[in-house]
C-alpha cells in the first residue's frame, strides 16, 4: 500500500510544480492561448494522484498489492503517465517557444495512452478476481457471552423523569 501512497504523493508535487510551470513559462514568453502544458497539470493530478489515493483505498479493502498483477498494474500505469505527461510537455514547451513539434511526439503519447490502459485493464481484472473471492470472517469467539446489567427503576411516570 506504500508504494501508492508515494506515488500519489509524487503526482501531487509533479502537479503543483508542472501548473508553476505551464503558468510561468507562458507568462515568460508572452504566450497566450492553449498548449498541451495546460493538460499536463490536470494530468498528473487526476490520473496521478487521484486515481492512486483511489488505488490505496481499493487497496486497504481488498487487499490488492502483493500480487504479480498489482505489480504489473504499477509499472505500466507509471510508465503510461511518465512517457503521456512528458509528451505533453515537450509538444507544450516546443509550442510555446513556436517550435516545430516532432512528428514521434504524438505517436510515442499514443504508446503513454496504451500502457494506462493496459494497466487498467490489469487492475480491473485484479479487482474482479478480489470481488469474485468469498467473503473471509473472523473467527467466532468462544466462551460464556458477557452482558452490561440492565438497570432498573420504578415503574410509572418517574422513571421517565431524568434529574438535573
Amino acid at each position: 500500500m506504500r508504494k501508492s501512497y508515494y506515488a500519489a504523493h509524487v503526482y501531487m508535487i509533479l502537479g503543483v510544480i508542472s501548473g508553476l510551470y505551464s503558468r510561468e513559462f507562458t507568462k515568460a514568453h508572452d504566450f497566450e492561448g492553449d498548449t498541451q502544458l495546460d493538460l499536463m497539470h490536470t494530468h498528473l493530478l487526476a490520473l496521478g494522484m487521484l486515481a492512486f489515493l483511489i488505488v490505496l483505498a481499493l487497496d486497504k479493502q481488498f487487499q490488492l498489492s502483493g500480487t504479480k498483477l498489482f505489480t504489473n498494474f504499477f509499472w505500466f500505469y507509471n510508465a503510461g503517465i511518465t512517457i503521456s505527461v512528458a509528451m505533453m510537455f515537450v509538444h507544450g514547451t516546443e509550442t510555446v517557444l513556436g517550435s516545430h513539434v516532432p512528428e514521434a511526439v504524438p505517436w510515442i503519447a499514443g504508446l503513454g495512452h496504451t500502457l494506462l490502459t493496459v494497466g487498467l485493464i490489469l487492475l480491473f481484472v485484479l479487482l474482479g478476481k478480489r470481488l469474485n473471492e468469498p467473503v473471509k470472517t473472523g473467527p467466532v469467539p468462544t466462551g460464556p457471552a458477557t452482558t452490561a446489567p440492565v438497570q432498573t427503576g420504578p415503574a410509572g411516570p418517574e422513571s421517565a423523569r431524568t434529574s438535573p
